[in-house]
């Protein structure tokens, strides 16, 4: 019974259009970002920022930026790991080339150079759709590959091939410990987080989600395929490209090629699938899902007290993991996300039958 919007009136067409329309939802969040940024920071040991919450948040951002795309406007894509390398090496080159490049800046450009890839990547969905989409941003995937390993003026002519980036400072204020880090992460996330979920209630995201739904409909009522198809690749690859960079700056320090495979790609998709799609929230549930499930089935075996091998519990965990992700599947195909709107539906008429 505390879970309703009763007596809440809406005056304004301003407040008939809040994100969250019940106050009980803006209180519930607000708690969650002061918990998020005031709290953690004073409990959280270093092992953790490093280990689950600096992976953790930025992966869901990226997962973010993906869902953008597959979830809003049903664009199939399988190269989103090529999209974040192509993030972490223009900022990258940025900073190496340009002395004195502020790091904000350097990862607002390496956004803008992975939107610029992948409006290109994204022309193929004007013409082919589903599978066959699929296997043409998958070739992003294999160029970039190629790219990184061929072309030595992507890593400034480094012999090994993997670069190391400069350390990190705003205006000044060195970041050096992982809990600083992990502010900055949580900081862009929260920025890009808010302006996705505003996008997506304008009218581009409503021609989004028209095209996912029957392009040709939406077409036919005046909808551009053109513009709606690419400027979702634009912003998915802005998004996704400052995560990537974020993931080369902030989380691995140094990186190589191999740090953006196509494991990457498919993990990012299966995290949209699971948190899932077309969901904000849904992206942040799916990265925690994938952050934080094999950290806690790697230390089962320990808690029980059982003597297994590094590699058998490797191989366990890998068994048990599949095997959740087939089960929620399953149960649930809308995702985690699907599973939180059931439970606060229902706790919208608690304590009477739903």
């Amino acid at each position: 019974m505390f879970y309703r919007e009763n007596g809440q009136f809406k005056t304004s067409y301003v407040a008939d259009q809040q994100i969250f329309g019940v106050a009980q939802d803006r209180w519930v969040i607000l708690l969650i970002l002061a918990f998020a940024f005031l709290a953690i920071p004073f409990i959280a040991s270093d092992y953790t920022f490093q280990a689950i919450l600096i992976p953790f948040v930025i992966m869901s951002l990226a997962a973010l930026g993906l869902n953008i795309l597959v979830g809003y406007c049903g664009q199939i894509s399988l190269g989103t790991a090529a999209f974040m390398a192509v993030g972490a090496y223009a900022a990258y080159n940025l900073q190496a080339r340009i002395e004195g490049m502020p790091l904000l800046v350097a990862l607002i450009g390496g956004g803008l150079v992975a939107m610029v890839f992948g409006v290109v990547f994204g022309l193929p969905s004007l013409r082919i759709r589903g599978l066959y989409l699929a296997v043409a941003t998958l070739a992003a995937q294999f160029f970039v590959d190629w790219l990184a390993t061929r072309a030595a003026w992507v890593t400034n002519n480094s012999s090994s091939g993997s670069v190391s980036a400069k350390p990190l400072a705003i205006l000044g204020w060195a970041i050096d410990t992982p809990m600083e880090k992990y502010l900055l992460c949580l900081a862009i996330l929260c920025l890009l987080g808010l302006a996705a979920k505003n996008l997506v209630r304008s009218s581009v995201g409503r021609e989004w989600m028209a095209m996912r739904d029957m392009d040709v409909a939406a077409a036919v009522i005046g909808i551009r395929p053109t513009y709606a198809k690419l400027s979702a690749f634009a912003v998915s690859s802005f998004i996704v490209g400052v995560a990537g960079a974020l993931w080369g700056f902030v989380h691995l320090g140094a990186w190589e090629p191999a740090a953006f495979s196509l494991d990457r790609s498919l993990q990012l998709l299966f995290m949209i699938i699971i948190g899932g799609l077309g969901s904000v929230v849904g992206s942040i549930f799916g990265a925690a899902f994938f952050v934080l499930l094999p950290l806690l089935l790697n230390q089962v075996p320990h808690w029980l007290g059982l003597p297994l091998s590094t590699a058998t519990a490797t191989y366990l965990e890998h068994m048990i993991f599949g095997a959740l992700i087939v089960f929620f599947l399953i149960v649930e195909p809308h995702g985690l996300a699907k599973l939180w709107a059931t439970a606060r539906q229902k706790l919208r008429v608690w304590p009477f039958p739903h």
